[in-house]
C-alpha cells in the first residue's frame, strides 16, 4: 500500500481488548497520524476481570487513554465498550449493533481488526462481527503472534525509527500488562525488524487483506 492511500483517509482500529491495536498496529497508527489521517480507536473491553490484583480493576481505562494518546489518536476519537472478557461470543449481536453504529457515525474507509485465524475467542468474534459490519470498507488485519497459528503476510507497512519508538512507548503505558512476553520493547522492535527485513527495509508491520479498496 503505498503513500497515497494515506491521504485523508478516516481510518477505524478495532481492539477486542485494550492494547490489541497498540500491539496489533501502533506504529501503522502513529505513522498514520502523522501523516494527518483522521484515526478512530474502538476497544470493546478494559478486562476488568483478569486484572491482576496489584492493580485497580479498570486500569486498563487510564492506560489505554495514555497510550493512544501517544500514538495521537484525539481523545474524543476514543470509543471504549464494557463487553465482559471471554464472552464476546455470546454478546454477538450487541457487539454487531456497536458495529454498525460506528459505521454510520464515522464512515470509515480503512478498517484494521485482528486475523480471522487469531484463535481468541474474543478477537475472532469481533473479526468476524466487523467483516458484516465493514464489507464495504478496506479491511486490513493485524499480527499478534501469540494468537495465530497461521497468518498471511500479504501486506506490509514500513516503518520509520520514529514509529516503532511510539508504539514501544504507547505500551510502556500499560504497567499493568508489563508482565506479558510480548509486551516489552525488545519483542516490539524485534519483530518490527523482522517485517521490515521481508521488505528490505528497516522497519515493518505486516497485515493480512481482506479487502483491499482502491
Amino acid at each position: 500500500m503505498n503513500s497515497l492511500s494515506f491521504t485523508n483517509k478516516r481510518i477505524l482500529i478495532l481492539a477486542p481488548h485494550t492494547d490489541d491495536g497498540e500491539l496489533g498496529c501502533g506504529g501503522t497508527i502513529s505513522k498514520l497520524t502523522q501523516a494527518g489521517n483522521e484515526v478512530y480507536y474502538a476497544a470493546f473491553s478494559a478486562c476488568q476481570q483478569s486484572v491482576i490484583k496489584e492493580f485497580p480493576s479498570d486500569i486498563l481505562i487510564t492506560e489505554v487513554k495514555e497510550a493512544t494518546a501517544v500514538l495521537g489518536i484525539k481523545p474524543e476519537n476514543l470509543f471504549l465498550y464494557d463487553f465482559e472478557v471471554r464472552t464476546f461470543n455470546y454478546r454477538r449481536q450487541e457487539i454487531l449493533d456497536k458495529m454498525i453504529r460506528l459505521k454510520a457515525d464515522l464512515k470509515p474507509q480503512i478498517v484494521f481488526m485482528p486475523s480471522i485465524n487469531d484463535i481468541h475467542q474474543d478477537h475472532f468474534t469481533i473479526t468476524n462481527e466487523a467483516m458484516r459490519a465493514f464489507k464495504f470498507s478496506t479491511v486490513l488485519n493485524y499480527e499478534l503472534p501469540w494468537n495465530n497459528f497461521s497468518f498471511n503476510s500479504t501486506c506490509f507497512i514500513e516503518l520509520e525509527e520514529e514509529h516503532v519508538k511510539r508504539k514501544v512507548e504507547a505500551m510502556a503505558c500499560y504497567k499493568s500488562q508489563a508482565h506479558r512476553n510480548y509486551c516489552n520493547a525488545d519483542f516490539i522492535t524485534s519483530l518490527a525488524r523482522v517485517r521490515g527485513t521481508q521488505i528490505e527495509k528497516k522497519y515493518a508491520e505486516t497485515f493480512e487483506v481482506t479487502r483491499l479498496i482502491l
